[in-house]
């Protein structure tokens, strides 16, 4: 059988988020326009489809890294602040992602019934997410021409 282990990340993502877009639970909310994906972002998301892309990268990591919480996928997620915008003369540090869009995907993935609240502490993946990620898993390795990845089909 094949997990979501078995196929690239990428072609994994981008099918997910193909399937998420067909979904009612999981829809991009109006203030996504107005806000950047974290600190050291300049301006919002320009992606059409940045949405469904987060959720399902968000669907992935809490698979493989579960139970997670918001505060761990915002360190996941977040990436560097330049420390000197016009000069360049200190080192980037650390920035977080926006806690906001990563808690409004998972209540979202909640509610599909993807993810839930786990007994201790974060979220966990449920039954039907887990056959969601290996049904689409099935899918990405059944189009992906390379043979050596066809072993696992």
């Amino acid at each position: 059988m094949t997990t979501l282990y078995d196929v690239p990340a990428e072609d994994l993502l981008e099918a997910l988020a193909e399937r998420f877009k067909d979904e009612e639970a999981i829809k991009a909310p109006e203030w996504l326009q107005f806000t950047k994906s974290g600190v050291g972002r300049e301006l919002p998301p320009e992606q059409e489809d940045f949405w469904e892309r987060r959720t399902a990268s968000i669907l992935r990591k809490v698979a493989i890294d579960g139970p997670v919480g918001v505060t761990s996928l915002q360190t996941e997620y977040g990436g560097a602040k330049q420390g000197s915008i016009r000069y360049r003369v200190r080192p980037n540090r650390k920035t977080d992602a926006s806690g906001n869009i990563i808690r409004t995907a998972l209540q979202q993935l909640e509610e599909a019934g993807y993810v839930e609240i786990g007994e201790g502490e974060g979220r966990t993946v449920t039954p039907e997410g887990h056959s969601l990620l290996d049904e689409t898993a099935t899918e990405v390795l059944e189009s992906i021409d390379d043979p050596e990845l066809q072993r696992y089909a």
